[in-house]
């Protein structure tokens, strides 16, 4: 007869991750905060039950769990294609990926990463866009030092060292590119999350016309001063427990409500800062399928 065997699972498991580990990892993703103060303030909740070893594999990016789309799905084609940047690195490089029964062309969504490169997550987003018609593409930042290196922290000190206004020329680039492409028609929309959310806001403000339709998820505005030029309608999507970003938007309305700007800002109470990101333990499933939904329906609305 066998003995029946019990499973215990770790308490630490089932019991939901403390605020602070959150806001501490946001400070720490940012550069508000140095790895070893942010491996210090995790080891206090060690006295609530929770291993740092815990913790740290919550909140770093697990990025198998970023496949929503396989990168050989048989109704994508994903390549690589380098573009000119004479203002920012000289040259730049993206992920291309475009519907496998494409004819003639399609909509452009350029997909922009956050401040550490061009990682799996991001990938997956332009092929999840490629799989609803769109031509996708995501460039990377860190193309000029080699390219996103497979880890975030060394992704993030890669693209800390870049000049920033050289980054941004290479996203403008990218965008001309992408606009210009032969596979695409003249409607070009943007998507961005966090330092992606910052550039698309940029975008919007820099290409006038050129821009059809931006969603920045959680990022801060451009400079004030060019927001007189924003032409494109803007979805903007807030984290609720974001102050630091959540800050920005009282003034960054007034300014698009004053340019007579088409937005429409959706805030998602209780999630954090990266709650799209499905690779962490910050993802929040039902906000972010809700988001990505409100996502789409803008991009058909405006660029279809």
């Amino acid at each position: 007869m066998s003995k029946q065997r019990d499973i215990v699972i770790p308490a630490e498991s089932v019991r939901p991750i403390p605020q602070e580990a959150f806001d501490w990892y946001d400070a720490y993703a940012h550069g508000l905060m140095d790895r070893r103060t942010f491996m210090h303030k995790l080891g206090t909740l060690t006295a609530l039950g929770y291993s740092t070893g815990f913790l740290t594999a919550a909140l770093m990016p697990d990025y198998v769990k970023a496949a929503q789309v396989s990168f050989n799905h048989p109704r994508i084609i994903a390549t690589y294609s380098t573009f000119p940047a004479p203002k920012g690195h000289g040259r730049g490089r993206g992920y291309l990926v475009v519907p496998q029964d494409l004819q003639g062309q399609a909509p452009a969504v350029l997909v922009v990463h956050e401040n550490r490169g061009l990682n799996p997550y991001i990938e997956d987003v332009a092929r999840r866009l490629a799989l609803q018609g769109y031509v996708a593409f995501a460039p990377d930042a860190l193309y000029s030092l080699g390219g996103y290196p497979g880890n975030d922290d060394e992704g993030r000190a890669m693209q800390s060292s870049l000049e920033r206004p050289k980054i941004e020329e290479d996203f403008i680039a990218a965008a001309h590119f992408l606009k210009r492409h032969e596979l695409t028609t003249d409607k070009l929309g943007a998507v961005g999350f966090c330092f992606g959310g910052y550039i698309v806001n940029l975008l919007a403000a820099t290409l006038g016309d050129e821009l059809d339709a931006g969603v920045p998820f959680y990022g801060t505005p451009a400079a004030e001063a060019l927001h007189g030029n924003i032409r494109a309608p803007l979805q903007l999507h807030f984290a609720g427990n974001d102050d630091r970003v959540n800050a920005t938007w009282p003034d960054y309305e007034a300014s698009l409500k004053a340019a007579d700007v088409e937005y429409t800002a959706y805030v998602y109470e209780g999630v954090n800062h990266g709650f799209h990101n499905d690779s962490t333990a910050r993802y929040a499933k039902d906000e972010a399928e809700l988001a990505w939904s409100r996502t789409l329906q803008f991009f058909d609305k405006h660029l279809s």
